[in-house]
Order: structure tokens, then sequence, then C-alpha cells
């Protein structure tokens, strides 16, 4: 329990506890919590449920919004759970221009003949180009490993060089399969933000280099996605292409970009994964993570880290890592 930064707009959409009670949908405005599971016809037990009838609810929430109503909790007494529990996964790589052009540079080989600004225009050049000609990267997670906003997160002991990602994370309001980018957005009910935690050591395989990637390995654990604290609705994120994304480890500004610099922008994202995924309601599109990640700086997650996120309206996650035999 804590003193919550608010939302954006009139309300936002939350998963909620009592001390010893069982979790609720809930809706936020003014540091009050309506329980929608008494508050709406059909009794929704969860934001999942809350979100198949998007279109039809949407107007209802507004007007509880409106209701100063006293059948409301008081947000400090509650536990805040991650908003929402998605079905499906859906995750960008590479996807922040500046994070991309840092790591390029970074990881040149000691015989590269070009100086440091020569192949950071080459690498602008080809960014450039992939965002006007070429196709998001995306791979999928698993719904497990979902944690609340102010969780610790266990660092497995296997984890050998743990990263941060912080992300903005859209929320799918309806099913979507084969949708035009033109209509993307209209399947979007609200936003959310996302720790996508890695551990790098995993990423690529040792045994077998010709199978690439290993994202099952490196991303999956449990609890690797803080999630919330709030689902922000879309009406009240004026443009999800220009928020703001910050990360401080222990107090310290690692992380600090603007969704701006996004190859590919939400509505590209999510009408590329419909394309050949059927999206359904609650499932997450995480948009990638900007420069800034631990690997960047040096300096990975160990046992005591406490990190902070926040973006532009969306509120702010605090988690604290423990090492598993500390746990």
């Amino acid at each position: 329990m804590a003193t919550l930064a608010q939302p954006a707009g009139p309300f936002a959409l939350g998963t909620f506890s009592a001390p010893e009670g069982p979790r609720f949908p809930g809706l936020v405005a003014a540091d009050r919590v309506l329980d929608l599971s008494r508050a709406l016809d059909g009794a929704p037990a969860d934001i999942r449920a809350v979100l198949d009838r998007w279109e039809e609810l949407l107007p209802v929430l507004h007007a509880l919004a409106d209701d100063p109503g006293p059948d409301r909790y008081p947000l400090d007494g509650l536990r805040v759970h991650a908003p929402v529990e998605p079905r499906q996964i859906f995750q960008s790589g590479a996807n922040y221009r500046q994070h991309v052009i840092d790591l390029e540079v970074a990881h040149r080989t000691p015989d590269d003949p070009r100086t440091a600004e020569e192949a950071r225009a080459e690498i602008a050049a080809v960014m450039d180009r992939r965002a006007a000609e070429d196709l998001p990267y995306v791979f999928i997670g698993l719904p497990s490993t979902v944690a609340g906003p102010y969780d610790d997160v266990v660092l497995p002991s296997w984890a050998e060089l743990p990263d941060w990602e912080l992300e903005l994370a859209a929320v799918i309001a309806k099913p979507a399969y084969r949708v035009p980018e033109a209509e993307a957005l209209e399947y979007v009910a609200g936003y959310t933000i996302a720790n996508d935690l890695t551990d790098r050591a995993t990423v690529f395989r040792r045994d077998m280099k010709a199978i690439g990637t290993d994202w099952l390995r490196c991303k999956n654990a449990p609890g690797f996605t803080p999630l919330g604290p709030w689902l922000v609705p879309a009406g009240s994120v004026a443009d999800p292409g220009d928020l703001r994304v910050t990360l401080k480890l222990n107090g310290d500004t690692m992380q600090d970009e603007s969704t701006k610099d996004m190859l590919f922008g939400v509505a590209r994202l999510v009408s590329y994964i419909s394309q050949t995924a059927r999206l359904l309601p609650g499932d997450l599109v995480l948009t990638g993570s900007p420069a800034g990640n631990g690997i960047h700086w040096g300096r990975l997650l160990r046992d005591g880290d406490v990190l902070e996120g926040s973006i532009t309206g969306l509120g702010v996650q605090r988690t604290r890592c423990v090492a598993e035999a500390a746990a």
C-alpha cells in the first residue's frame, strides 16, 4: 500500500485488494476506488471482463467517474496489482532508433575502420531506412511473467546479467485480426507501463549459435514483467507517440526518452501483429525500450536495487530486486 501517482484523465482502471480480501476490478478517480464487480451489471470478475465489453461500458465508466458516491475505497488503503491479466503478450524488439544506434556503435569489432561518428551516421541511415521500408520485429512473451507494479522482482540464480527495459504497453480492447494500420488504434483500450526484464547473458544460445535468440530463457522468468499501476483509457492519452519514458535505478536516471524515438508506432505494431495473430481483449503489445539499458551503462541489476519507472500520464511503478537465494 502506498500513495500512488495519479493517472491522466478523469479515471483509470486497475486491479486491487483490501487487506486479506480478494482481488477486484476497480475504477480510480480522485484517490478513490470503485469496485466494478459491484457497480457494473454482470459483475465482471476482473478488468479483462470489463474489456470484453469495452465499447458498451466505456460511457458507463465515464459516468461512474463523475459520481463521487460514498461506496468507494480510499486508494491508499488498497494493494495495487497488475491492472490486467493478458492472455497474450507481444513484444517489440529493437524499436527505438537511438537505442539501436548506441548498441551497434558500442559493439563494433576492433578492426572496424570507422570512427564512432562515422558508424553512428551510417547506422542512423539504416534505422531511418528500416522505419520507412521494413517490418517491426515482434516476439511472444508468457502471461506468467506479469507481476504487480509494486511487487518485488526475484532475480533467478541463473540470471547472470539481469537488465531493465521500461516500455509503453498498449492494451487491446476487442478482437483484432488483419487490421489496417489506419484503423489499428480503434482496437486499443488504453495504455500502461511494463518493465520487460531481460537476462542479457541468455539472449543468444551458447550451444547452437545458428539458432539465434532464446526469448524463453532470457525474458520469461516469473515476475519479469512488472505491469501498471494503471490502465489509462486511450482517450486520456493525447498521443502515444509523444510520451516520456523514464526509469530510475536507486534514484539515478538511466532511461529518459520520448516515444517519438520509436521506429514503429503503436498503430503500426498492432496492425503488423494482427496480420498473423488474432489479438484478444486484454492482450498486451509492448512497444520496445529506449536507450539507457543496464548493458549500455555497464551496470546490471542486483539484490536490493530499486527501479522506479514512469511514463507521462500513466503513473509510476516501483519494484525492488531480490536475489533468488535471499527471496
